[in-house]
């Protein structure tokens, strides 16, 4: 029902910014909960942030509380991570999801819709 595509990915230094896009396409009329997760080598696939339909409730994994903001703009149908004070332990690929609830949720199961990811990668 909805394709997923991410960008804005990249190489950055440590404590800078980068600001991750998704946009959707398909049936972007339907009120899509999204959010935001990221897998480093070796490792399970973590929640980040997800956010509701409307953009009024966040939530926040605790290791990026403070640092990131996720927001979405439907108009454009496209959700952003803005991710600030970068740390090498933020490194991963970073994918966008989407389910069929206005809400946001933080697991991974309860999503319906993954783009590809995108890659961050920071350096200390």
């Amino acid at each position: 029902q909805v394709q997923l595509v991410e960008s804005g990915g990249g190489l950055v230094q440590a404590g800078g910014s980068l600001r991750l896009s998704c946009a959707a396409s398909g049936r972007t009329s339907s009120r899509y909960g999204m959010g935001w997760f990221r897998q480093a080598p070796g490792k399970e696939r973590e929640f980040v942030a997800a956010i509701s339909w409307s953009g009024s409730s966040t939530y926040y994994g605790d290791s990026v509380k403070g640092r990131f903001t996720i927001s979405r703009d439907n108009a454009k149908n496209t959700m952003y991570l803005q991710m600030n004070s970068l740390k090498p332990e933020d490194t991963a690929v970073y994918y966008c999801a989407a389910h069929g609830g206005t809400y946001p949720s933080t697991l991974r199961r309860a999503y319906d819709y993954w783009g590809q990811g995108t890659q961050v990668t920071v350096s200390s």
